[in-house]
């Protein structure tokens, strides 16, 4: 039976996998019970690997090769090794390495695509909201240049032989051609139904603008409408049409007023 001290010689070349026979079979038997010897198993093991991941790499510890040279030294010459095999060994478990490199580096990329896209998602979004911000504030501008416009005309409309019911305000300008109004108090209208704004020319007929639906405290804005081309205003007039509005009047006028 072999010494504690003789097990741990063949502990080199059994990490080289060069240890055969019963001296293999001995040392295998010793690991399971030898603690120690299992952690000098594990040390030799990652020496050996740092020598055979690259030979310009870092250099193994000095304590290594004293124990490899010691052992192979302590073993008989004239020993015959086994013949080499023509195939690669399949516990030299580094030869893996590239491997596993290689897995890394595709986890790697796939991480850095999803993170392009979803900044590419995010700037998108960004865009439609700077986008978006653009129109509103666009929008705007044209309102405040309209009610600030030195040409801007406010004509009040309210219903005949009744001051105090309901009324409405039409702002418009005839240079940059546009306008917007504003109502309040207006009655609710009947199912099917809307009111329905007109331009009242100085010359030839009504001109139907827009319809709308006052809220449930019968308040109703119309934003930024388009003056027609070529038309001078003389007075508003709303009236009641159905929903998806008329060519011409078809009902008495709620309420009306002039330009001053």
């Amino acid at each position: 039976m072999k010494t504690h001290e003789q097990f741990a010689d063949d502990l080199a070349l059994f990490a080289l996998d060069e240890l055969t026979g019963s001296d293999r079979q001995e040392l295998e038997t010793h690991l399971e019970t030898c603690a120690a010897c299992r952690r000098e198993l594990q040390t030799l093991r990652g020496d050996l690997g740092l020598l055979g991941l690259t030979t310009s790499g870092p250099q193994p510890p000095a304590r290594s090769k004293e124990r490899l040279v010691r052992a192979i030294s302590a073993e008989p010459r004239g020993v015959s090794l086994p013949e080499a095999s023509p195939e690669p060994r399949r516990n030299m478990w580094w030869a893996w390495v590239p491997a596993f490199a290689a897995v890394a580096l595709l986890f790697v990329v796939t991480n850095l695509w999803r993170s392009n896209g979803r900044m590419k998602d995010q700037l998108a979004e960004l865009g439609n909201r700077n986008q978006d911000q653009t129109v509103q504030l666009d929008r705007m501008n044209q309102e405040l240049r309209l009610l600030t416009s030195p040409d801007a005309v406010h004509v009040s409309l309210n219903p005949q032989k009744a001051p105090k019911q309901p009324s409405g305000t039409a702002i418009f300008s005839p240079s940059q051609k546009r306008m917007m109004f504003m109502a309040s108090n207006l009655a609710p209208v009947p199912e099917g139904k809307a009111y329905e704004l007109w331009i009242i020319p100085t010359q030839g007929a009504p001109i139907a603008v827009g319809v709308f639906k006052p809220d449930d405290h019968g308040n109703a804005v119309m934003m930024d409408h388009k003056m027609p081309e070529g038309v001078e205003a003389k007075a508003f007039a709303i009236t009641v049409e159905k929903e998806e509005g008329s060519d011409k009047p078809t009902s008495p006028i709620v309420i009306m007023g002039a330009g001053e």
